[in-house]
């Protein structure tokens, strides 16, 4: 089992992703009043990561070969997105592409999800009536 757990982790996180994303991470922090856990492997969670988003897997079904708990995965996960964390690995992954002359800037284009969809137009509620 650790071998197929093993290939998988390399196959979602290979060597050259993880190489772009190290540097991208925010350290660690202890907290000034102690307690707490202890930092967890960062690979680790952020190979579950990977694994929930390129799955389609609920968070709550994590499986628990990973080694990291779900509630250390969430929590890992809002931390890194609010620290800018995919759109800075975002830019390095274009970057190294384009370091490398893979990138073919002519058929890049935007994802739907990445972008902001706003509920609603100001101009279309007047006196919460719609007009």
């Amino acid at each position: 089992m650790a071998a197929v757990r093993a290939d998988l982790a390399k196959r979602l996180v290979p060597d050259e992703l993880w190489e772009l994303v190290a540097p991208l991470l925010p350290s660690f922090a202890a907290r000034p009043q102690g307690g707490g856990t202890a930092p967890r492997d960062e690979r680790a969670v952020f190979t579950a990561m990977a694994y929930i988003l390129t799955s389609g897997c609920a968070w709550r079904y994590l499986p628990e070969s990973f080694g990291v708990s779900l509630a250390t995965a969430h929590r890992r996960f809002s931390v890194w997105t609010e620290a800018g964390l995919w759109r800075g690995l975002h830019r390095a992954v274009l970057d190294e592409l384009g370091a490398r002359g893979k990138l073919d800037r002519s058929s890049v284009i935007v994802d739907a999800a990445s972008v902001r969809a706003k509920r609603g137009r100001a101009d279309r509620v007047e006196s919460g009536r719609s007009r």
